[in-house]
Protein backbone atom coordinates (compact mmCIF):
# COMPACT_ATOMS: atom_id res chain seq x y z
CA UNK A 1 0.00 0.00 0.00
CA UNK A 2 1.10 3.80 -0.99
CA UNK A 3 0.66 6.17 2.23
CA UNK A 4 -0.98 8.54 1.29
CA UNK A 5 -0.93 12.28 3.14
CA UNK A 6 -2.50 12.83 5.79
CA UNK A 7 -2.22 12.02 9.76
CA UNK A 8 -4.89 11.23 11.83
CA UNK A 9 -3.96 11.23 15.41
CA UNK A 10 -0.38 10.57 14.82
CA UNK A 11 -1.15 7.55 12.68
CA UNK A 12 -0.36 7.89 9.11
CA UNK A 13 -3.20 6.71 6.66
CA UNK A 14 -2.73 4.07 4.07
CA UNK A 15 -4.42 4.59 0.80
CA UNK A 16 -8.19 3.78 0.88
CA UNK A 17 -7.90 3.60 4.97
CA UNK A 18 -9.71 6.71 6.03
CA UNK A 19 -12.18 6.68 3.13
CA UNK A 20 -13.15 2.76 4.35
CA UNK A 21 -13.27 4.39 8.11
CA UNK A 22 -15.62 7.12 6.54
CA UNK A 23 -17.79 4.90 4.88
CA UNK A 24 -18.47 2.77 7.87
CA UNK A 25 -18.71 5.73 10.03
CA UNK A 26 -21.83 6.48 6.98
CA UNK A 27 -23.00 2.85 7.12
CA UNK A 28 -23.45 2.67 10.60
CA UNK A 29 -25.59 6.06 11.23
CA UNK A 30 -27.36 4.64 8.76
CA UNK A 31 -28.42 1.79 10.87
CA UNK A 32 -26.47 -0.63 8.56
CA UNK A 33 -24.46 -2.27 11.10
CA UNK A 34 -23.41 -5.30 9.29
CA UNK A 35 -22.11 -3.43 6.30
CA UNK A 36 -19.88 -1.53 8.96
CA UNK A 37 -18.53 -4.43 10.57
CA UNK A 38 -17.77 -5.26 7.27
CA UNK A 39 -16.33 -2.39 5.87
CA UNK A 40 -14.30 -2.03 9.12
CA UNK A 41 -12.87 -5.20 9.26
CA UNK A 42 -11.16 -4.60 5.94
CA UNK A 43 -8.75 -2.37 7.27
CA UNK A 44 -8.69 -4.06 10.53
CA UNK A 45 -6.74 -6.81 9.98
CA UNK A 46 -3.89 -4.82 8.25
CA UNK A 47 -3.50 -2.51 11.39
CA UNK A 48 -1.44 -2.16 13.78
CA UNK A 49 -1.68 -0.67 17.23
CA UNK A 50 -3.40 0.72 18.96
CA UNK A 51 -5.22 1.39 15.94
CA UNK A 52 -6.01 -2.05 15.69
CA UNK A 53 -7.79 -2.40 19.28
CA UNK A 54 -9.71 0.93 18.19
CA UNK A 55 -11.32 -0.06 15.31
CA UNK A 56 -11.73 -3.94 16.74
CA UNK A 57 -13.70 -2.25 19.58
CA UNK A 58 -15.62 -0.23 16.98
CA UNK A 59 -16.18 -3.32 14.79
CA UNK A 60 -17.46 -4.77 17.95
CA UNK A 61 -20.48 -1.86 18.21
CA UNK A 62 -21.56 -2.67 15.41
CA UNK A 63 -21.92 -6.11 15.55
CA UNK A 64 -23.80 -5.71 18.46
CA UNK A 65 -26.46 -3.63 16.60
CA UNK A 66 -26.41 -6.35 14.07
CA UNK A 67 -26.94 -8.62 16.80
CA UNK A 68 -29.84 -6.61 18.38
CA UNK A 69 -31.40 -5.63 15.15
CA UNK A 70 -31.99 -9.51 14.51
CA UNK A 71 -33.65 -10.23 18.28
CA UNK A 72 -29.91 -11.99 20.04
CA UNK A 73 -30.04 -9.57 22.84
CA UNK A 74 -27.72 -11.63 24.45
CA UNK A 75 -25.43 -11.80 21.98
CA UNK A 76 -25.41 -7.88 21.39
CA UNK A 77 -24.82 -7.20 25.55
CA UNK A 78 -21.76 -9.62 25.00
CA UNK A 79 -20.61 -7.28 21.58
CA UNK A 80 -21.09 -4.36 23.70
CA UNK A 81 -19.93 -5.04 26.78
CA UNK A 82 -16.13 -6.26 24.71
CA UNK A 83 -16.39 -3.38 22.59
CA UNK A 84 -17.26 -1.02 25.33
CA UNK A 85 -14.48 -2.56 27.32
CA UNK A 86 -11.71 -2.21 23.50
CA UNK A 87 -13.07 1.77 23.80
CA UNK A 88 -12.64 2.94 26.67
CA UNK A 89 -8.91 2.56 26.19
CA UNK A 90 -8.92 5.65 24.21
CA UNK A 91 -9.67 9.58 24.43
CA UNK A 92 -12.68 11.39 24.70
CA UNK A 93 -11.85 12.25 20.87
CA UNK A 94 -9.94 9.60 18.70
CA UNK A 95 -9.83 9.59 14.84
CA UNK A 96 -12.28 12.40 14.18
CA UNK A 97 -15.06 11.30 16.56
CA UNK A 98 -16.76 11.51 19.40
CA UNK A 99 -15.49 8.73 21.31
CA UNK A 100 -17.36 9.66 24.84
CA UNK A 101 -20.30 9.80 23.33
CA UNK A 102 -20.78 6.74 21.75
CA UNK A 103 -18.97 5.25 25.14
CA UNK A 104 -22.13 6.65 27.04
CA UNK A 105 -24.98 5.09 24.13
CA UNK A 106 -23.04 1.57 24.73
CA UNK A 107 -23.01 2.11 28.30
CA UNK A 108 -26.88 2.56 28.49
CA UNK A 109 -27.79 -0.21 25.84
CA UNK A 110 -25.64 -2.39 27.91
CA UNK A 111 -27.65 -1.55 31.40
CA UNK A 112 -30.66 -1.75 29.47
CA UNK A 113 -30.14 -5.13 27.90
CA UNK A 114 -28.76 -6.32 31.77
CA UNK A 115 -31.93 -5.68 33.03
CA UNK A 116 -33.64 -7.32 30.27
CA UNK A 117 -35.06 -4.11 29.06
CA UNK A 118 -35.64 -3.35 24.85
CA UNK A 119 -34.28 -0.01 23.98
CA UNK A 120 -35.73 0.02 20.99
CA UNK A 121 -34.80 0.99 17.42
CA UNK A 122 -35.11 4.73 18.15
CA UNK A 123 -32.59 4.98 20.50
CA UNK A 124 -29.25 3.38 18.60
CA UNK A 125 -26.81 5.73 18.96
CA UNK A 126 -24.75 7.19 16.03
CA UNK A 127 -21.12 8.16 15.94
CA UNK A 128 -20.78 12.18 15.61
CA UNK A 129 -18.02 13.51 13.91
CA UNK A 130 -15.84 16.02 16.83
CA UNK A 131 -15.92 19.93 15.48
CA UNK A 132 -12.42 20.12 13.47
CA UNK A 133 -10.06 22.05 15.37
Amino acid sequence: MQAIYGRSNGITMQNGVEEKFLKGLEQFNQGHFFEAHETWEEIWLPTAEPERTFLQGIIQVAAAFHHYSRGNHAGARSLLEAGAKKLGQFPETYRGIRLDELRAAVRLWIAELAAGSDPGRAKLPRIERAPSS
